[in-house]
């Protein structure tokens, strides 16, 4: 069973990081952000998002302990930097909107955390992962995190060209006064 899911994960995970570099390498055919949003794009991103979560909890919860993380680092550390991504994340998709951040046109966000980071949700969304590997202390999940969290890490460059094209000076003095991720 661990197999499996590991496998999964590794599926979901390299398919979406094939999916965002061929995104980097040919911005004109890019698959994200998508050229047309319709009413499956939502499915084709969340369902894999919400999947790729779950098999990453499955794995952490499978080796529950197994790697030598003391336990005052796994639940002092862990659970905080869990519980303040997710804070993060869902303060910022509420602010953003389901339909933009899953990929649809809206409009440039440059307020609230995105005056201190480009990304706030990727990197939200990174260190939850982080978080998750650190308090489950598993080797199952440790493989499939790292992929995952550099999936996150890369998506900003797919999505940076389009925004160039998109908004364009805007976007430009926004990057010039803002980092990309911290």
């Amino acid at each position: 069973m661990t197999f499996l899911i590991t496998l999964i994960g590794f599926f979901i995970a390299g398919v979406t990081l094939a999916a965002l570099v061929w995104s980097v390498a040919y911005p004109a055919k890019r698959i994200w952000p998508p050229n047309t949003y319709s009413t499956w794009t939502p499915v084709f991103v969340w369902v894999p998002t919400f999947a790729l979560f779950g098999t990453l909890i499955a794995l952490g919860l499978i080796g529950w302990g197994q790697m030598p993380i003391p336990n005052w680092a796994r639940f002092g550390l862990g659970i905080p930097i869990i519980l303040v991504s997710n804070i993060v994340v869902w303060n910022e998709v509420r602010r953003f909107g389901i339909a933009q951040t899953g990929g649809a046109q809206g409009t440039l966000k440059t307020d609230g955390l995105y005056r201190y980071s480009r990304n706030p949700q990727y990197v939200a969304d990174a260190f939850m992962i982080f978080g998750w590997l650190i308090l489950s202390a598993s080797p199952n999940a440790l493989a499939v995190g790292i992929l995952a969290i550099t999936v996150l890490m890369i998506a900003p460059f797919a999505e940076e060209p389009w925004l160039r094209e998109h908004f364009g000076r805007e976007f430009y003095d926004y990057c010039a006064r803002t980092r990309r991720y911290l």
